[in-house]
């Protein structure tokens, strides 16, 4: 049966040899993906879709955390998945597609593909030049979330967005960035074509700079940033189980 804690965390050991590991974004929370991993247990799914620390309380803790912690939750994930299932998929959405790609980077065939959504490794905004110093003297800026065209939809995220947090963010995209060659894994990379929080150089970025020969794209039309949880959820949904069944039955000739 599957395990819920608080209404975030969520874990569930399916009846397949596949397993998938989900990642949120920043400053959000499993609310993001959760649809998602519904629809990933229906189809025989192991999964996990942990908390990342600091999330899920108050953007004030979130400062007091850095992204080797978020990471760390899930390598612990990943490695419960490759304890119990033959293949691995990891999934991600905006920083947890950032992360996502770590985890393939330093896992290397442990993790049996990618599904990323709207990741992001960089900004090409201004201001983000002054994010090591501002992180110091001012605590948080306004928020990021919601970004979502569907009406009265929420992502749960926080009020405000940490700067101390952002900054090891920053830290994150340039190890990404720098990597991104290790990433050899199948990829499924969705963008949305509007998207008011990761620029579209981003998706650039990733397609560009790893080394899978196995890469598709796919752009998302009637969708903002968050868009598990936007119109497009159901086409990420189905891309994504087409994916893994079809990766599956390359490697192994096992469909299933």
């Amino acid at each position: 049966m599957p395990a819920l804690d608080h209404g975030l965390r969520f874990a569930h050991d399916g009846s397949s040899e596949v397993g998938v590991l989900l990642s949120h974004g920043f400053t959000g929370s499993p609310v993001s993906m959760r649809p998602w991993a519904d629809r990933l247990v229906a189809e025989g799914f192991s999964v996990r879709l942990p908390l990342l620390p600091g999330h899920g309380t108050h953007w004030r803790e979130m400062n007091r955390t850095t992204w080797p912690q978020w990471y760390a939750e899930l390598e612990s994930s990943l490695a419960e998945l490759t304890a119990r299932c033959a293949s691995v998929f990891v999934f991600g959405l905006s920083m947890g597609g950032a992360l996502c790609l770590r985890l393939a980077q330093e896992h290397g065939s442990e993790v049996a593909g990618l599904v990323l959504v709207n990741p992001s490794v960089l900004t090409t905004r201004p201001a983000a030049r002054l994010l090591p110093v501002l992180s110091r003297v001012v605590p948080s800026v306004a928020p990021i979330s919601d970004d979502i065209a569907k009406p009265g939809v929420s992502e749960h995220a926080y009020a405000r967005t940490p700067l101390r947090a952002l900054a090891s963010l920053a830290k994150l995209w340039g190890t990404v960035r720098r990597d991104l060659p290790r990433v050899d894994q199948p990829v499924l990379l969705l963008r949305s074509a509007v998207d008011h929080v990761v620029e579209p150089e981003n998706a650039a970025a990733v397609l560009a700079g790893i080394s899978s020969r196995d890469v598709t794209e796919v752009v998302l039309d009637n969708s903002y940033h968050v868009a598990t949880l936007d119109h497009d959820a159901p086409v990420i949904f189905d891309r994504s189980v087409e994916f893994v069944r079809r990766v599956r039955a390359d490697r192994a000739g096992d469909p299933q």
